[in-house]
């Protein structure tokens, strides 16, 4: 309990009362099949994992959480209360169910939802044959002061995981689009939206399905790319790239690789409050206890700049 109420200490400072331009943290984290029962071949999640799944959401301190791969309400729940008891209070929740029966997307925040527009039933047409895509997309608008809100919609895209029905990257491309036109469709209703897009996008930044989440143009979104605080700062030798800092959020045990495949998007409105500079991935000792994914955490001014 020591442990909890510095935990707990730690966070109320960084994240007091939002006022004037006072900072909010947005993160995501995939929590890997957080199941209260066995499903299928997807085990219940152990004690030892969900202790450290809480451990790195003490240690993240975000405001609004998207989280992936979520079992039903019921462990969406336990989670909640479980941080409550340690002192970390998400007074609002949402869960969001889509095709896939086992594994969900939610979303946990400090602050009021005021709008909820779940997608649960889409689909696409590919091989001349129509898909249900797996996962929801949750969005909703929150309302962290009477002066600023912003909308969030988190994705778990499909997984490149080989699957009888077509191939997995042209799925999860298809996937992408449908959750484009969502990103569109959003941004053309209120040119003024701060919006933000995270989640589990399952490929790396140069995939198609990737690429087309970012978009072009008018509407494109910013990759924040959080990366670890271990004191890099160096450009990359050749200025079209991105600065060769340490930026994998998933490791496959299979193939032995780390990968990035875990974003916050911005538009160019929620863009002009982001703060770089704390802006990172939660690098934990012992982190793949809870998840073979690491989470990530964005930081903004809690004022329109």
């Amino acid at each position: 309990m020591r442990m909890a109420r510095w935990f707990a200490s730690l966070w109320m400072v960084t994240v007091f009362a939002v006022t004037g331009a006072e900072q909010i943290r947005i993160g995501t984290y995939n929590v890997n099949n957080y199941l209260d029962r066995a499903v299928g071949t997807r085990p219940a999640k152990s004690m030892a994992a969900k202790a450290k799944i809480r451990e790195s959401l003490h240690s993240l301190k975000a405001d609004v959480l998207a989280l992936q791969e979520m079992g039903g309400t019921n462990a969406l729940l336990e989670l909640r209360a479980s941080l409550k008891n340690e002192g970390l209070d998400y007074p609002h929740w949402e869960h969001a169910v889509g095709f896939d029966t086992n594994i969900h997307v939610a979303l946990l925040s400090r602050f009021p939802i005021t709008a909820r527009r779940h997608h649960t039933n889409n689909s696409f047409l590919l091989y001349g044959r129509r898909f249900r895509v797996s996962r929801a997309f949750a969005e909703a608008n929150i309302r962290v002061s009477p002066q600023y809100s912003f909308t969030l919609i988190t994705a778990h895209l499909k997984s490149r995981r080989e699957v009888a029905e077509g191939d997995q990257a042209e799925i999860r491309e298809q996937e992408a689009i449908v959750l484009r036109e969502i990103i569109d469709k959003t941004l053309m209703a209120n040119s003024n939206v701060n919006l933000v897009v995270l989640g589990d996008f399952n490929d790396v930044k140069d995939a198609p399905s990737t690429r087309t989440l970012i978009g072009r143009g008018r509407n494109a979104l910013i990759d924040t790319r959080p990366t670890e605080r271990n004191g890099d700062d160096l450009p990359h030798e050749n200025p079209r790239f991105d600065p060769p800092h340490v930026t994998w959020t998933y490791y496959y045990g299979k193939e032995d690789s780390y990968s990035r495949v875990d974003y916050i998007l911005l538009n160019a409105g929620m863009a002009r409050e982001w703060n770089k500079a704390e802006t990172q991935i939660l690098t934990l000792p012992n982190w793949a206890v809870g998840s073979d994914h690491r989470p990530i955490v964005a930081t903004f001014f809690a004022e329109e700049r």
